[in-house]
């Protein structure tokens, strides 16, 4: 067992510090190393067969009866530790019983032979059962269409499997609240999963989500904001940092522009010029302006298409910046 894993059985006012040279250091609810009350010796060592915490010098028993919370074998490899584990994968809100079954539709056997009347018969009945069972109720129906819309948005747009579970988290709160009823599952999962790339601080614009998805801005953004008004979700502002990885990336541009980048976007916040402009059009004029002191001379055209803004954005937003900042433009 760690030393962390022994926490547990530690007494309240006793805590783990380190482990070194195999001996254990405890300290005290103040912050002071914790001595033996016998000897006054500050190292101990763990008894694995007796779950004791035991002072070195004495053998004075400082904590016992200790839980070992790892497992009861040893590996040595990754190998050996994936073929003796006996666990399943992670939880996930995504993989959810009404998902992982399905009868096949063709009527074939293991070999692909085709299946006599009397079976067919049968994987008809059977198939038209298990339909039936994987979802009962119209919830569990509108859950598993916009676990399906999710999946699909996730792989068209690259979204981190984590924004995804809790785009689903809130389409969850939202049935919960009869919030999608009169709605399209498209619109209700597309804003849910914009809510969760800006809660997890990944974000992805609006105008990128509409393309992806049937429906319209508009009734994206109707959703958005009554997923805003009606939940108990706190969603941060967008912060024009988060954009300038995702333009630099798509540019190509190296690091030392991503960092003066950066440092320009920080300066434009303590000089309050990132209120109510829009966070990608920043990222955006603050990239071109650090890849124009960097001598990297690309079109204003370029970094609008990489942010998804407009070159008029870029355009203004890089104007503002170079003046309020007082940043010297190298004449090309």
């Amino acid at each position: 067992m760690s030393a962390q894993g022994t926490n547990q059985g530690v007494p309240p006012k006793l805590r783990i510090a380190k482990s070194s040279d195999g001996y254990l250091s405890l300290i005290t609810e103040t912050g002071e190393p914790y001595v033996c009350p016998v000897c006054g010796n500050d190292k101990f060592v763990y008894n694995y067969e007796r779950g004791e915490i035991v002072c070195v010098v004495c053998g004075t028993v400082i904590s016992e009866n200790l839980v070992d919370l790892g497992p009861e074998w040893r590996a040595f490899t990754n190998e050996e530790k994936g073929q003796r584990a006996r666990t399943g994968a992670p939880i996930t809100r995504l993989v959810s019983e009404a998902l992982t079954t399905v009868i096949d539709w063709r009527d074939r056997d293991v070999s692909g032979k085709e299946l006599d009347l009397k079976r067919k018969l049968e994987v008809i009945r059977l198939r038209k059962w298990q339909t039936r069972a994987r979802v009962q109720t119209s919830y569990e129906r509108n859950f598993v269409q916009a676990a399906q819309e999710l999946e699909r948005l996730k792989s068209s747009m690259g979204v981190p499997r984590p924004c995804v579970e809790q785009a689903l988290e809130i389409y969850r709160q939202a049935l919960e609240k009869e919030l999608v009823r009169g709605r399209s599952v498209e619109a209700m999962a597309a804003a849910a999963l914009y809510m969760a790339c800006r809660m997890l601080k990944t974000p992805r614009p609006l105008d990128e989500l509409i393309r992806y998805t049937k429906a319209s801005r508009r009734e994206v953004a109707r959703c958005y904001r009554l997923l805003l008004r009606e939940l108990n979700v706190r969603v941060p502002i967008s912060d024009p940092v988060l954009y300038i990885s995702r333009v630099a990336e798509q540019l190509k541009l190296t690091g030392d522009v991503v960092k003066t980048a950066i440092d320009i976007i920080n300066r434009a916040k303590k000089a309050g010029l990132t209120a109510g402009k829009d966070p990608a059009g920043l990222a955006a004029a603050a990239v071109y302006i650090a890849s124009l002191l960097h001598g990297d001379n690309r079109t204003q055209k370029d970094f609008a298409v990489a942010a998804g803004v407009t070159e008029v954005t870029v355009r203004n937003r890089y104007k503002e910046l170079a003046k309020a900042l007082d940043i010297k433009i190298p004449v090309k």
